[in-house]
């Protein structure tokens, strides 16, 4: 099945000469939630806008199903739902009014049923009489979802969508997202909040200097890079880690009472026997032990430090 996005060889770069975006290259298939992860200036709402027809590029093709997004601007449009970052919204207009007319933008014919569906998943159906400037901030949030899901999208992009919100709107999210994604809408997010990242995507992509990093599915990212630790209580505490145990992913923690050993998931109950043992023989005791695998935010962290 071809891709639902194809992103090839695409650039950026603006009028004082610095490059958003370094030669791109992604697929993205229908009804995957695929989360970009990178810093602030990274290239991701960059590569957003140009998806979704708000930005040209400076080179390169992105197409979405099929339909190339500059030659067929209106086609490509109006499959995409957009939850943008800043708050742009007419203040002075009720949250029906506003959703209801941004469904009519996209060509779709009036659906009152709809608009009323995704105003209660959103928690917004009590305050669809209300005008946006008697809104807080977390429900202006909310009718920006809402706007981008009116003309029923076959995708949907969502940059940062929770930053700065309650929790309550990150689980009515959360809950509508996994429903659209059930019906086959195909979901791409931004966010800095890596452990709803960890918890919803398909894939994961890291982008930083403009550059894509990596595209991988979650589970192979974490078993490919991820580690493990071995964490030692220690009956008595080391000045240093024994000469004869160098070399072996060893290290000292505070005050010299723990013993953190890196070691690879694959092999691990091999390495930690060997480990034990050798501390046996070297006399050193521990009363406890634990082991820490290592996140997504560890495995971002470390793949955007080697990127600079």
């Amino acid at each position: 099945m071809a891709p639902i996005i194809s992103i090839r060889n695409l650039t950026k770069t603006y009028a004082n000469g610095f490059q958003a975006l370094k030669g791109i290259d992604l697929d993205i298939d229908k009804g995957e939630i695929l989360a970009l992860l990178g810093p602030n200036g990274a290239g991701k709402t960059t590569m957003i806008s140009i998806v979704c027809g708000i930005a040209n590029p400076s080179g390169g093709t992105v197409t979405v199903g099929g339909h190339d997004v500059v030659k067929e601007f209106r086609a490509t449009r109006t499959m995409i739902g957009l939850v943008p970052q800043e708050l742009t919204t007419d203040q002075f207009e009720t949250v029906w009014n506003t959703v209801s007319f941004s469904r009519g933008l996209h060509g779709k014919k009036p659906d009152p049923a709809h608009i009323e569906r995704v105003l209660r998943d959103l928690s917004l159906w009590d305050k669809k009489d209300n005008m946006l400037r008697q809104l807080s901030g977390g429900m202006k949030r909310r009718v920006l979802i809402a706007k981008a899901l009116s003309h029923e999208p076959q995708i949907l992009f969502l940059d940062e969508p929770t930053a700065g919100v309650d929790v309550t709107l990150r689980k009515d999210m959360w809950h509508v997202v996994e429903r659209l994604r059930a019906s086959g809408v195909t979901i791409i997010l931004t966010t800095h909040y890596i452990e709803e990242a960890e918890e919803i995507a398909d894939r994961v992509g890291v982008i930083n200097g403009g550059k894509l990093l990596l595209v991988e599915e979650k589970n192979t990212l974490m078993a490919k890079l991820g580690r493990k630790q071995l964490i030692l209580d220690l009956a008595e505490p080391l000045d240093a880690v024994p000469r004869s145990l160098d070399g072996n992913g060893l290290s000292l923690g505070p005050n010299g009472m723990t013993l953190i050993y890196d070691f690879d998931a694959e092999h691990e109950q091999s390495s930690i026997a060997v480990l034990l043992s050798r501390l046996a023989t070297e006399g050193i005791h521990f009363k406890d032990l634990s082991t820490r695998q290592s996140s997504l935010e560890d495995i971002f962290v470390s793949l955007v430090g080697e990127g600079q």
